[in-house]
């Protein structure tokens, strides 16, 4: 019998919950419905009426990683221009455990995105709206003067994003040689390579 709507409601956050801690023990490849009916210590039967098949499990965790995502602490954005960039990107990249942990759950939900056509399109979604939140912090740069003229902030966001998840993968892979100052030196290294030389560049150091 399916749960009450006032009883749904107050059980959806224990089911949320329950979906993260299955997420940050054992990643995408290890979320199914009974992971996380043994986590909430009750029956796949009433997990179905929340979840009735594998793929709505899996674009709630999607959705709820990303809404974690967003959630957490962000690093203050006191100047206009490349100093937000910088601290946007340094929030980007596993450099405290919170952080590590939902990168991991991230590279974990990949294998399964790109197996359903609908989840590619999801989470392309994501990263769309992830460039935007760069793209206008880009412009104002170029307007400071802490950018080349020509400079196309679409396309440089872009560029900021390959190379800040490119770097994620391999902190993640090898937090050994990519610790948290040589993250750090990379972004620095990394907006520094593309602001023009002289005394307007390099401001976002």
């Amino acid at each position: 019998m399916p749960p009450a709507p006032g009883d749904r409601e107050a059980r959806r956050e224990d089911v949320s919950e329950a979906v993260w801690r299955v997420l940050a023990g054992k990643g995408f490849g290890g979320l199914t419905l009974r992971a996380v009916a043994a986590e909430m210590e009750v029956s796949t039967g009433m997990l179905m009426h929340y979840f009735p098949t594998k793929r709505a499990l899996i674009t709630h965790a999607l959705d709820l990683l990303e809404k974690r995502t967003a959630e957490r602490p962000r690093r203050a954005r006191p100047v206009a221009g490349l100093s937000t960039v910088r601290a946007m990107l340094l929030d980007i990249l596993p450099l405290t455990p919170g952080d590590t942990a939902r990168n991991r759950i991230w590279v974990s939900s990949w294998d399964l995105s790109l197996a359903d056509e609908g989840l590619t399109t999801e989470q392309a979604g994501r990263y769309t709206r992830l460039r935007s939140t760069i793209r206008p912090h880009l412009e104002a740069a170029r307007d400071l003067g802490e950018l080349p003229a020509a400079t196309d902030p679409e396309q440089l966001a872009a560029i900021a994003v390959a190379f800040t998840h490119g770097l994620v993968v391999q902190a993640l892979f090898d937090p050994g040689r990519f610790p948290e100052d040589v993250q750090i030196a990379m972004v620095d290294d990394f907006l520094a390579s593309i602001a023009p030389p002289g005394p307007g560049g390099g401001k976002g150091r």
